[in-house]
């Protein structure tokens, strides 16, 4: 019965104990944070031993570490892969985000762990750098003048509007598009803009 192990309550759990610390950390560090999620409370809502937990994990902090890398790997492909879509449409698309979408996950830890060197921090800024990037390469596509610069505005805009949906309990997102769809007007020169709209309005 190796296969099998104990849980908090004595009873038999099958395997998959690694993936629901996963699950478990993702529901909880999400609704009440980092810092109030303690070992304890995951391991009894993953329905684990604390010496299971403590097999699959050296410690909380590479728990967080892992929850964080895991959770996007793509960097928004159900956007930036859309091949529906003109390259200045899934620059907008990007900031089509319901305002009840919990704070990017990348944000509230990198706030709430205070450590630019711990692992967690460096993943957040990993995914914060490849969102940049990948905006960039589509403002590449959509034939702006600077997309490097253009990638950084609209990753800027996408943050500021998570940051103040979440502060002020309103949606933030709309204002932003609308910003984005101006300075994303403004980098593309107007020939690749006339092209790209009337390729927009054939299609």
């Amino acid at each position: 019965m190796t296969e099998l192990e104990k849980g908090p309550k004595g009873s038999r759990r099958g395997r998959g104990a690694r993936e629901r610390i996963l699950s478990a950390s993702q529901q909880l560090f999400r609704e009440q944070g980092i810092n109030r999620t303690g070992m304890d409370q995951l391991c009894a809502t993953a329905e684990v031993s604390k010496r299971t937990a403590y097999q699959h994990f050296s410690g909380k902090d590479e728990l967080v570490a892992e929850y964080l890398r895991r959770f996007d790997p793509s960097v928004l492909s159900d956007v930036f892969d859309r091949t529906d879509l003109t390259p200045r449409e899934r620059l907008l698309a990007a900031f089509d985000i319901p305002a009840t979408t919990p704070l990017c996950p990348y944000i509230a830890a990198a706030v709430e762990l205070h450590d630019p060197e711990h692992p967690a921090s460096q993943y957040a800024r990993d995914y914060k750098k490849a969102v940049a990037a990948r905006l960039a390469d589509t403002a590449r596509e959509a034939g702006a003048a600077d997309p490097e610069q253009l990638g950084e505005q609209l990753a800027l805009l996408i943050d500021g509007a998570a940051a103040r949906t979440r502060v002020l309990n309103a949606d933030a997102f709309p204002t932003a598009a609308a910003i984005a769809a101006v300075l994303i007007d403004n980098a593309i020169p107007a020939t690749a803009g006339d092209d790209q709209r009337r390729d927009e309005m054939a299609s």
